[in-house]
């Protein structure tokens, strides 16, 4: 049992590794169906009076499940006799699939010691093979059911979500690389992704993208905590009213809990100005209710507002966008011009608008996409449209977030860069290796007969034009002002006399030489490197600065000098104090 089997060929080895990602994809969709069949199979126990026996309890768990995915589904017993649709999903049903395919392709491409490992394309396929074979059989198994499902939602966009899913655990288990872009994406956007820069710039943007999309839907949620609060009888009557038994209250909760994201979207575009629909001939809107809305009994619903002109505070709901575009820009601003950082290394105005206004555009996308699966048709008459408009809602939030978020990102940049208080500050103590850095480029500068910017003029630092001193450009380190109290010794030929002297004269500055001897020492060349690293756009490979060879063989012939002389000494004495016999 503990000897080893023999060496498996390649090809067997990759069949193996294959076969365990399908059987992955598999399990995970069959957890996910199981844990959704479970609770519906407790619903139909506890309840006194079952439509259907087990079979239909079953076979609606694998319609809810699929619906979960974002499947359509058709009610085909009606009052009516016409069948209608059901396509409003709960998005918190939706976390658990999802998140069970992104888990089983991950575990499928990460490596594991002494076990084969698909490639990630091959992880990606055998996953997402094994959970649509399952996701297909659960729709063939709920076609006899109360619930059907449309088959043309099989491929989109439950197929999507699945292989969505499957490729960011892949993704993941590769250590979430932003990699080079495909050979046949156009050059300037290649150069433009193997930048530091760019991928700094992009980041920036999708954070910003994502907290001003998240204080939206959070703004939306309490906007509906507002309303259920001030409306709690009519939400407690409507609850009372669906069942009569704590089995059927227990199944009513549990829809409206799964429904609380929904919810929270119909908020938010309502705060947007949009609104969403209650029916085919009625929007709600911050200007108020026009129409007359088909509202079925529900407890979320109470939250609706009341029929007529809008008040104060339904215009206060007005506040939840604007808060989205000023957090985007705050989040902006934080990467644009840190807190810690000097000065120098803030972005520039036009940088700073260009990734708020991209966040913008990822906030209109984000909200677009998730009003999109937020709402849906309930029926086939006036409950055909339910829900917010996605292709009102994303403009809507592009239109706020970007009118007030690009102004507020420069306002929040040149608060945090103004004369006295933040960032700038850090100029005068920037660290030592900027502060070396900085000394290597204007000595460069002077040995190449400039001012190391290209220009013969002398340049004066930004530090010392902020604070108020005068730094020379040949020496940056020092300043008119002696430091530490110090006095300024006198020169050897006593005090200069009043008035008549080139050196009285303000603008006199003598010529000195940088000293040598730090040139070569190992701060100094690293700061010098760190110096041209920064400047190359993130374009230098990331290796320490060396010294070259023939330096430290003239540093280590120096220290042994030093040493022989040392050991010549005879104790008690020094080098040419005067004790050899010679006149001191």
């Amino acid at each position: 049992m503990t000897e080893r089997s023999p060496m498996l060929p390649p090809e067997r080895t990759r069949t193996l590794a294959l076969a365990s990602a399908f059987l992955r994809g598999v399990v995970a969709a069959g957890l996910g169906l199981g844990s959704l069949a479970v609770l519906v199979t407790v619903g139909w126990i506890s309840s006194p009076y079952p439509d259907s026996g087990p079979g239909g309890a079953l076979r609606a768990a694998a319609a809810v499940w699929l619906l979960a995915h974002g499947a359509e589904l058709v009610r085909p017993d009606t009052l009516s006799g016409v069948p209608a649709p059901v396509g409003v999903v709960p998005l918190l049903l939706v976390a658990g699939p999802v998140w069970l395919a992104h888990r089983a392709a991950r575990d499928a491409a990460e490596p594991e010691e002494g076990r084969p490992r698909p490639s990630q394309a091959g992880a990606f396929c055998a996953v997402t093979a094994g959970y649509l074979l399952v996701a297909a059989g659960a729709a063939a198994y709920a076609r006899d059911g109360s619930l059907r499902v449309v088959p043309d939602t099989l491929a989109f966009p439950v197929a999507l979500v699945v292989a969505g899913a499957a490729a960011a655990g892949v993704w993941t288990a590769a250590g979430r690389p932003f990699g080079p872009l495909p050979s046949w994406s156009p050059l300037v956007l290649q150069e433009a992704v193997a930048r530091t820069l760019f991928r700094d710039r992009a980041e920036a943007a999708c954070r910003a993208a994502a907290v001003g999309t998240a204080v939206l839907v959070g703004g939306g949620a309490l906007l509906v905590a507002v309303a259920l609060g001030r409306n709690a009888a009519a939400a407690q009557e409507s609850f009372l009213a669906l069942s009569g038994d704590w089995s059927g209250r227990l199944a009513v909760l549990l829809l409206a809990v799964s429904l609380v994201p929904n919810a929270a979207l119909w908020g938010a575009a309502y705060g947007l100005g949009p609104g969403f629909a209650l029916g085919t001939g009625a929007t709600a809107t911050p200007l108020g209710l026009t129409g007359t809305p088909a509202v079925p009994h529900f407890p979320l619903l109470a939250a609706v507002p009341e029929e007529g002109p809008a008040t104060v505070l339904n215009w206060a709901a007005l506040a939840v966008p604007a808060v989205a575009a000023l957090a985007l820009a705050w989040c902006a601003v934080r990467r644009a011009a840190p807190a810690d950082a000097p000065r120098a290394q803030a972005w520039s105005p036009r940088e700073t608008a260009l990734v708020t206004g991209l966040g913008a555009l990822g906030c209109g996308a984000g909200t677009a996409l998730l009003t999109a699966v937020a709402g849906g048709p309930l029926g086939s008459g006036a409950l055909a449209a339910f829900g917010p408009v996605w292709w009102l809602a994303g403009p809507a939030a592009l239109a706020w977030t970007a009118g007030i978020g690009v102004p507020a990102a420069l306002l929040l940049r040149l608060w945090r860069l103004r004369e006295r208080g933040w960032a700038w500050r850090r100029d005068a103590d920037a660290p030592a290796e900027a502060e070396g850095a900085q000394v290597v480029e204007d000595a460069e500068g002077v040995r190449e007969g400039g001012d190391g910017n290209g220009a013969g003029a002398d340049p004066v630092p930004e530090a010392a034009e902020e604070t108020g001193t005068s730094r020379r450009w040949w020496a940056p380190w020092r300043t008119g002002a002696p430091r530490d109290g110090a006095v300024p010794e006198e020169p050897a030929g006593g005090p200069a006399p009043a008035g008549g002297t080139p050196e009285d004269d303000p603008g006199f500055e003598p010529y000195d030489f940088l000293p040598t001897d730090p040139w070569h020492e190992k701060e100094t060349r690293e700061a010098r490197w760190a110096s041209l690293k920064r400047g190359s756009g993130g374009l230098m490979a990331d290796f320490p600065a060396r010294i070259p060879a023939a330096l430290r063989s003239e540093e280590t012939s120096a220290k042994e000098a030093s040493a022989k002389e040392a050991s010549a000494t005879p104790a008690g004495e020094k080098p040419g104090d005067g004790r050899d016999g010679a006149t001191p």
